[in-house]
């Protein structure tokens, strides 16, 4: 038990807000991204500036407090946040700092990904990171972070130039190429295993108009479309970041009314490079398919195409997920997918292929800690739904489809596509790279402070 004079003093000395059990604000300060997940925390200190994490990092360690680190909220298991624990919430700490002409971006922890869009999109720059505007830019870096530019320009860790990091016993260190290069390692795809990332350096690149939005066709073209996106995407060209996806219209604007209810195949694409070629491409793509029931291509700003989805998905929706890393997609496997997407419980769940090749192949497997650099894709099964009442349905669902596919994938997940699923999937993810991810472990963390995680336990 905590000494209430100990928690004043620890509140006195914040620059932030602490919420406490019965406090005002508690209890929306607790709300997670996955409404699937309901945790009550000891404490919550929303910090303010670095000194503060580091206070809290002090206090949760001298206190013996289990700590979870919050950025963004977007965490699928819910791994934000503790039962009975601190959090130390980080959404407070925002900022985006562009150096256009260096064409680098420092960025708080507490910054979403349509923050740093809104920033560097005035300088004709963006970073590669992932799909949806509210996805939080420290959970999607640290678990390495794919997206429309991946293809292009790499996964954002690939993109990442250095880290501050407060550390288990809270001193602050820079982690990049030449100081703490073990750490920088690590944190390129390790999770938040070993400390809290209080800024992050990004290189950015050229990119403003882009040629975007989404193509469906209905479901019975599916396996034509999945055959011919296998081949297609080896050899198409890196600026175009195109994804697959198994879904249903949603029944709500600005969907046409008599397309809303009906499962689809998708075709979410974006190109980067010139505007006219990449219309140029995707008008022969389409003359090598059927006809679409809905094609919403066009020419946008590329923030609006980052943000084009978050409408559809508010916080606290019910989220179950299931990843796998994925190297071919034979037409045994796309049967498989095709009859558990005809079996989706709700017009949100999906699964999606995420390409990975390109400028990703070209970094080798053991230069960070992101281990499936031979990977074509990154697939999501997502249970999804508004509903409390179908939590249990959209979780079966997603875990029956996952059992089904699985045996055609790599293995291994991206760390941010998992639930809670054990020590043995997190080996499989990191692979050949878990054994050195335990050893800087043990260096930054030999207690295993960091732990409500995807946890890689310190080597012995």
């Amino acid at each position: 038990m905590i000494h209430e004079s100990a928690i004043k003093a620890f509140q006195a000395g914040l620059r932030g807000q602490l919420f406490q059990q019965g406090d005002a604000g508690y209890d929306e300060a607790r709300l997670l991204y996955n409404g699937m997940i309901d945790k009550r925390p000891l404490l919550i200190a929303r910090c303010a500036d670095v000194a503060d994490v580091i206070d809290a990092v002090r206090f949760g360690r001298d206190n013996g407090l289990l700590t979870a680190v919050r950025g963004g909220g977007h965490n699928g298991p819910g791994l934000g946040s503790c039962d009975g624990g601190l959090v130390i919430d980080l959404a407070a700490m925002k900022g985006v700092r562009v150096d256009p002409s260096q064409r680098t971006v420092r960025v708080g922890p507490g910054c979403t990904q349509g923050d740093v869009d809104h920033a560097t999109h005035a300088f004709g720059l963006a970073v590669p990171a992932g799909i949806v505007a509210s996805t939080g830019v420290a959970g999607l870096t640290l678990g390495g972070g794919h997206g429309y530019l991946t293809r292009k320009y790499g996964l954002t860790i690939d993109n990442l130039l250095e880290a501050d990091v407060v550390l288990a016993d809270g001193s602050l260190v820079t982690a990049s190429e030449s100081s703490h290069p073990d750490l920088y390692w690590a944190l390129r795809g390790g999770g938040g295993n070993f400390g809290i990332v209080t800024s992050f350096v990004f290189r950015a690149h050229p990119v403003d108009q882009v040629y975007a939005g989404p193509i469906f066709w209905e479901l019975k073209d599916a396996r034509r479309i999945m055959q011919w996106y296998r081949e297609f995407l080896p050899g198409s060209p890196r600026d175009l970041g195109a994804f697959v996806g198994l879904k249903t219209v949603p029944s709500a604007d600005p969907f046409p009314k008599d397309i809303q209810g009906r499962k689809i195949c998708a075709l979410i694409s974006c190109y980067s490079g010139p505007v006219a070629e990449g219309e140029a491409l995707m008008n022969e793509v389409r003359k090598e398919l059927p006809p679409a029931i809905l094609d919403w291509m066009g020419v946008m700003p590329f923030p609006a195409m980052q943000g084009l989805f978050d409408p559809l998905l508010p916080k606290g929706m019910q989220w179950y997920w299931k990843g796998d890393f994925v190297k071919e997609l034979p037409d045994a496997a796309i049967d498989v997918h095709l009859k558990h997407a005809a079996e989706s419980p709700s017009e949100l769940s999906l699964m999606h292929l995420y390409p990975i090749d390109g400028a990703v192949h070209e970094v080798p497997p053991h230069a960070t800690a992101w281990n499936r650099r031979d990977a074509t894709w990154s697939m999501v099964i997502a249970g999804i739904d508004p509903q409390p009442a179908k939590a249990a349905a959209v979780s079966a669902w997603a875990r029956r489809y996952w059992e089904a596919v699985h045996p055609y994938t790599l293995g291994g997940a991206y760390v941010n596509f998992m639930m809670e699923e054990g020590e043995d999937r997190i080996h499989a993810t990191y692979g050949e790279n878990y054994d050195r991810l335990a050893a800087v472990k043990r260096q930054y963390d030999p207690d295993n402070f960091f732990r409500v995680n995807q946890n890689i336990r310190p080597a012995a």
